[in-house]
């Protein structure tokens, strides 16, 4: 049975060291997809969601991963992201490490929101500070 080497990072953290796969799904903006031995050449941007693989002997492994990069090059399976959670229970996955994941990028995006009304303000109060009724000059 054909196989191809499996890569895993998280933040510079080897999670899976070239593993020999026989197979691996996993999902883009475009929905799911597989990759088998002897793929063309291939790279997506990955969201949260689970990524899965099957060794030769059958066993399936699974990685919760919160966004990333997946990208298939010379036969050799790579997959970069910014967090990943291994186990070998699907639902345990979904029901812990996709809703956390989610939870923090919610708050990421809302502390991003909460700098840029920060930044914005700051912008008008000096672009008000700057207008023509106050000459250019401080009080």
């Amino acid at each position: 049975m054909k196989t191809m080497p499996l890569l895993l990072t998280s933040l510079g953290t080897l999670v899976v060291d070239h593993e020999p796969i026989v197979s691996l799904r996993a999902s883009d903006a475009s929905g799911s997809f597989g990759i088998l031995p002897g793929h063309a050449d291939f790279l997506t941007a990955l969201d949260i969601g689970v990524v899965s693989w099957r060794y030769a002997d059958g066993r399936e492994k699974y990685c919760a991963v919160r966004r990333g990069v997946l990208s298939v090059a010379g036969g050799e399976v790579s997959v970069a992201t910014r967090d990943a959670i291994l186990d070998d229970n699907l639902e345990h996955l979904e029901q812990t490490a996709l809703g956390a994941f989610r939870a923090r990028d919610d708050a990421e995006r809302h502390a991003r929101t909460d700098s840029a009304q920060l930044e914005l303000k700051a912008l008008r109060e000096l672009m008000r500070y700057l207008q023509p009724a106050h000459g250019g000059n401080p009080p």
